[in-house]
């Protein structure tokens, strides 16, 4: 048996130091995207695109560089809520991302479709490299912080994800209903298998603000969220609300005007994540 060099990608031996291959894409070369924040559910319709919205406004706003990568494909709606109805541009060195108002860099198969309402009829191996190819062929640049807009369920696009991208942490997002507490630990079970680390939770649609007296009221009743938090060791961060506002905001293309305190805790667990360590 020949002497170990340590140099596994020129060895075949089975031995119980080799280390696994990295399934990690590389970058562009142009790009430096210092932290990676994906925004996930084991169900659609409970407010991902919003959280992740909010969360690229926010540190923007803090003077951070944020940008958004929408890998929710077949149904993309982070450009509608910056009001961007500009396609994507492309130069020999890869393809450059939209930018909002305020400078927020972003990503989405809606900015490569000849109409915003085309659907994306495709199989999910295609739909994978989409989002692959939005890591490695677009120009970001230098950014902070990179929030990847998951689609629902644990399925090929968040597994090429966590495995694709450097993730340095995901957050979780629900709505009160029992049904999605129970989705909610699929989210977080996937990500444990992944071995990347759960931030915290943000409850959507969780209230609603009275319009006659100014208490709160809660819509769907107790929620279970938080037990589930705490089952999991993983803090309830927010429960955000109803709020006609914000959804008008969202709607008509100007999220960047969003201006309530209701996503700090978030913000502030985004910036206390450490930075991934990978093996290249």
């Amino acid at each position: 048996m020949s002497e170990c060099t340590h140099d596994c990608s020129t060895c075949g031996a089975d031995c119980a130091s080799r280390k696994p291959e990295s399934l990690l894409a590389p970058q562009n070369a142009q790009s430096n995207v210092k932290k990676v924040i994906a925004v996930m559910s084991g169900k659609g319709g409970v407010g991902k695109s919003l959280v992740t919205g909010l969360m690229a406004v926010l540190a923007q706003r803090n003077g951070d560089q944020a940008a958004i990568l929408d890998a929710d494909i077949t149904g993309p709606s982070i450009p509608k809520m910056f009001g961007i109805h500009d396609k994507a541009m492309g130069c020999e060195d890869g393809i450059l991302p939209a930018e909002s108002r305020t400078g927020v860099r972003m990503m989405s198969v809606n900015l490569l479709l000849e109409n915003d309402t085309d659907p994306v009829v495709w199989r999910g191996s295609l739909i994978s490299g989409t989002v692959k190819q939005f890591w490695t062929d677009v120009i970001w640049g230098d950014v902070d912080y990179m929030f990847v807009d998951m689609p629902p369920g644990t399925g090929d696009v968040p597994l090429t994800v966590f495995q694709s991208l450097p993730v340095d942490g995901i957050i979780v997002v629900t709505s009160p209903q029992e049904l999605v507490g129970m989705i909610v630990e699929k989210a977080v079970n996937m990500a444990k298998m992944m071995n990347i680390p759960v931030l915290g939770i943000v409850e959507n649609m969780s209230w609603i603000t009275c319009p006659d007296c100014g208490k709160k009221i809660w819509p769907f009743g107790e929620s279970r969220t938080a037990q589930v938090a705490l089952e999991h060791g993983i803090p309830l961060l927010t429960q955000l609300p109803l709020d006609a506002a914000l959804a008008r905001e969202c709607d008509t293309g100007v999220i960047e005007l969003f201006n309530e305190d209701w996503m700090t805790p978030v913000m502030d667990a985004v910036a206390a994540c450490p930075k991934r360590v990978t093996e290249e």
